[in-house]
């Protein structure tokens, strides 16, 4: 297999550390630059406020993305910090993270899921689900050993 991108989306959670060795390993063997993404859930544009020019994210959003990087260093890396659209009224992750995948012509997209089933996977919903419906390429989903699953209240 031929890739040249794989994009790794995290949110920053211990089950995300383990797509992240994954990503690494799949990005190294198919000699690929990794493209490391969050979608950020804080307002870019105040509320009722318009700007002419774009605003910037936050430095503490972007430093905490840029230190996640690939367990392994000989694997080039670019980070993206993802952002709804200011005319949205909700922040959909999986959407930003397919519209992204799409916009950099990635060959594949690596992002964990806590293995939620029935009744909190429906209530909680699931962005790698929901990725993997939406994206035109490629979905490696990591999943939560079970041994290290636990019920978390919603």
């Amino acid at each position: 297999m031929s890739t040249s991108k794989i994009l790794y989306a995290t949110d920053y959670s211990e089950l995300s550390q383990e797509a992240l060795k994954y990503a690494t390993s799949l990005a190294k063997a198919a000699d690929s630059t990794m493209l490391i993404t969050h979608v950020s859930d804080l307002e870019l544009y105040p509320v009722g406020e318009l700007f002419d020019e774009p605003v910037e994210p936050s430095p503490q959003e972007l430093e905490q993305l840029q230190a996640v990087l690939p367990t392994d260093a000989s694997v080039a890396c670019e980070h993206c910090l993802l952002h709804a659209p200011p005319s949205s009224e909700n922040i959909h992750p999986a959407e930003e993270i397919v519209k992204y995948a799409a916009q950099e012509s990635v060959d594949a997209i690596v992002i964990g899921t806590h293995g939620r089933s029935g009744l909190s996977r429906l209530l909680a919903g699931s962005v790698a689900s929901d990725v993997m419906r939406q994206a035109d390429c490629p979905v490696v989903i990591i999943k939560m050993p079970r041994k290290q699953r636990t019920l978390t209240p919603l």
